[in-house]
């Protein structure tokens, strides 16, 4: 458990050390560390320390008061990270009927390479329905992450058209190479704009199943991309070494 308090009347380096030391010195604590800029004390302890025990331990020219607890940082952290994962349900909830829709119709007997194309074709179908809702909010929001989308905003308006005819040559095994290439060129795009805006740790909305359903950016938005990545590059590699 982490606490913090705020002190008063450290003016140097050697008052700080005093109380650090001090601090340290409480069986209770664990670790203390001591910012005399911030004139924070940072506590990692067992159970919530009595304030009055900390103030008969430091000497009277430092007058200490407890700031904040950590413990609630956690409680917020996690509450926040249950909200992320019960906003990206809807997600989990489609995708997890698209795999369960592509083994259904090769299963019996089972095809590994068919089962790809089913699940690409629906995917692409599906996700392109929810972006046709709002395609205007739509291509706003795609703007806001992919690199293309956001230089030409004629690509964000006809994305969502683009799927549906990859959907479809997948579906209807229509020119599965072209279809091939052209979803690794525009997933890759969306991907690297993807894995910017994690790494920026930016808070903005994914617009893989457009604005109807407001889904947070999150790693899973890349672990989608990355497995539709993943299909494509793995079918053409097949298709030209058996070709």
């Amino acid at each position: 458990m982490k606490a913090k308090y705020h002190i008063e009347g450290m003016t140097c380096n050697g008052c700080r050390t005093q109380v650090e030391q001090i601090l340290n010195a409480i069986p209770e604590v664990k670790q203390a560390e001591v910012n005399l800029e911030n004139k924070e004390a940072s506590l990692i302890v067992e159970q919530p320390l009595d304030l009055d025990k900390l103030r008969k331990e430091i000497p009277q020219k430092y007058i200490i008061t407890e700031k904040q607890f950590n413990t609630q940082n956690s409680i917020n952290h996690s509450t926040k990270e249950k909200k992320k994962v019960q906003q990206l349900f809807p997600l989990f909830l489609i995708l997890g009927y698209i795999t369960i829709a592509a083994v259904l119709l090769n299963y019996n007997p089972w095809n590994g390479e068919s089962f790809m194309m089913d699940f690409m074709g629906l995917f692409y179908i599906v996700f392109s329905f929810f972006k046709l809702l709002d395609i205007s909010g739509f291509s706003k929001s795609f703007a806001m992450y992919d690199p293309l989308a956001s230089k030409i905003s004629f690509y964000a308006r006809i994305y969502p058209f683009i799927e549906i005819i990859l959907g479809l040559m997948f579906l209807m095994r229509f020119n599965i190479h072209i279809a091939l290439i052209v979803t690794i060129v525009v997933l890759n795009i969306t991907t690297f704009g993807v894995t910017k805006v994690l790494l920026d740790k930016r808070s903005i909305q994914c617009a893989c199943l457009g604005t109807a359903l407001k889904l947070p950016m999150t790693k899973a938005t890349f672990i989608e991309n990355a497995i539709m990545l993943g299909m494509a590059i793995l079918m053409l590699l097949k298709m030209y070494i058996n070709g």
